[in-house]
Parts: C-alpha cells; structure tokens; sequence
C-alpha cells in the first residue's frame, strides 16, 4: 500500500478486506505483478488511479494468476484458469478483482508467473504502433528507450510485423536490443537520433515514433518523421514540456498524438483487450513473441524494486513475485 506520498518508504505491505467480484467480474489470484514508471509516478502523488480516492491505495497495474471466484453472468471462464490482464491499480496484491472481458489467457509455453511481464507493455506498444501509429508491414518505426518494457515488447512486436525499427538507448543497453531484433539501435550518448534515423532511411523519414520521453526529443521527432507520419506520445520521462516550431509538422502533415491506457472508459480499454487477444496473443503461442524479465523481487522487497526502476539500469520488466 501507498501510506502516504513519497520516497519508497512509505510503501507498506498490510492486510486488507478481500475484493468480491461484481457479476461481471472474476476475483484473481495473483502470482505477480510488474513494475511500471507510472508505479514510481504515483507514489511520489504525480500519476493517481483513476476515479475516487480507493479506502487502500494499492499500486500495480498488470498481473498474472489464477481465477479464484467468478461473478454470477460470467460465463467465459472458470475457477483455476491461468489469466492475465491489466487493471487501473490494486495489482500488486495476492488477489485482485477486474472485469471478465479486460482477460486474457496466459499463452502456452509461459510460465503463469513470467506471463506478467507481458500485459501492460506489449498492450502499450501495439496500441501505440499499431492501432494509432498504423505501422504495418514494410513500414518503419522509431521507439525511444528501446531496452524499457515498452521498447523490447515495440521490437518484437514490429518484427513480429515485418515492420523496420530503430530504437534509441544508452550505450549499456545497445547489444540487448540488437539481439532483440532491432535493425538499427542509436547509442543517444554518442550520437543525435534524427541524424542516424535521416542516413537509416535515405532522407524518408519513418511511418511512426513511440516515444516516451518528450521535452526535447519532440523537435528531432518531428525531424525523423516521413510525411504523413505520427509521433504516438505515451510518457514524459524526460521533460513535461516541450517547444518545438510549429511550422515543421505543416509540411510533413504529421500527427501528434497523446495516449494513455490507464484512464480510458473500459468500453475502450476492453476493445484494446480484444484486439490485443486476436492479434498478438497468437505470436505468443508460436513462439515470435516472448517476455523479457530483467530481475524478480519478492512483494516484501517492493522498496527496493521501486529504488532500483528509478535507476533506469533494467532491461525488460521488474517482476514482483506474489
């Protein structure tokens, strides 16, 4: 639980009532959980969950389990199904409650508690890539912070596609997200992204940029954007703001746009479910797909789960075992 905002001592593992399902809701139990930066962001007091301050502020925005309880009309799923999902908050507990349709099953081949590195990332990135970049194959991406959750799951996902992808990181991560399958990694210490994209692309430009750190990465955004190309801002781990000439999108005729999951209306949060079960969830049982977990830390750790995202050092997801 968040006790109060903060450093990371301020989280605090209690016991708390059991969620009852509603009935169109099934009661998980957990397995794990993952960290995302919108963990860190929340509890510092920056990033709440949507709607009413909960009576137990419990952070955690994807898991995986097993079905304990289902709601009277729910009839798709049973006790002792392997699922998981994403969910507004309350995941890094030994139970969580969400509705039927926001499942999804843990592919085969995964362990249930590995499968929570999957949801939030991989559901992040093809809304992101695909559903709103429209990146299709033949087409070329580029993704900022490419060794992050989002951007091992973006490289997957656009090979995944027959899509090109670059990705920027810092010169650490570079061999990681080459084996990974990404056709061009830009060390953005050593050298300016929008260059190296400019030679990658003879001049073109590519189709959509996933980026997560905004401020002043925007401008060269823009630059390495072909025409008719979206910038799909999903984070701001860089800088709030950001001031760039307006002028340049003109004629690019490029689209800038802003997204998150967290607070959409289920009914959207739901198709964006569905689509990622029908389109993804199948790479994930043959294989071209898989999670990528850089370290696992008991629930009884999660402060230093939290100290250690804040590092940046992670590739992959931070896993927090149930």
């Amino acid at each position: 639980m968040i006790t109060e905002y903060g450093s990371e001592d301020v989280l605090d593992v209690q016991e708390v009532p059991e969620p009852v399902a509603g009935p169109d809701q099934v009661v998980v139990g957990v397995s794990a959980s993952a960290m995302n930066r919108a963990d860190l962001l929340q509890r510092v007091g920056q990033y709440p969950a949507p709607g009413p301050k909960p009576e137990f502020e419990i952070p955690g925005l994807e898991y995986s389990g097993v079905i304990l309880a289902v709601g009277s009309e729910v009839s798709a799923w049973s006790t002792g199904d392997a699922v998981m999902g994403i969910v507004s908050g309350g995941a890094m507990a030994e139970m969580v409650v969400t509705h039927e349709r926001m499942l999804q099953p843990v592919p085969r081949g995964i362990d249930v508690a590995d499968a929570a590195a999957i949801p939030e990332v991989f559901m992040t990135a093809h809304d992101a890539l695909v559903t709103q970049g429209a990146l299709r194959s033949g087409g070329r991406a580029l993704v900022h912070a490419g060794a992050s959750g989002v951007g091992t799951a973006s490289i997957q996902i656009a090979r995944a596609l027959g899509a090109e992808i670059a990705v920027t990181c810092s010169s650490s991560k570079v061999e990681a997200c080459r084996n990974l399958g990404a056709d061009l990694v830009v060390d953005y210490t050593a050298k300016d992204f929008s260059e190296a994209v400019d030679d990658w692309t003879s001049g073109q430009g590519v189709d959509v940029v996933l980026d997560v750190i905004g401020g002043d990465y925007l401008a060269k955004n823009i630059k390495s954007l072909k025409v008719q190309g979206r910038i799909v801002q999903v984070g701001v781990m860089g800088a709030p703001v950001a001031s760039f000439a307006l002028g340049a999108l003109l004629p690019k005729r490029a689209s800038l746009i802003g997204t998150v999951l967290r607070s959409r209306p289920i009914e959207q949060k739901i198709e964006a479910n569905q689509l990622f079960i029908s389109q993804l969830l199948p790479r994930f049982d043959d294989g071209s797909l898989k999670p990528v977990i850089d370290s696992r830390f008991p629930l009884e750790e999660i402060a230093g789960a939290h100290a250690y995202m804040a590092t940046n050092a992670n590739i992959g997801k931070i896993l927090i075992d149930l």
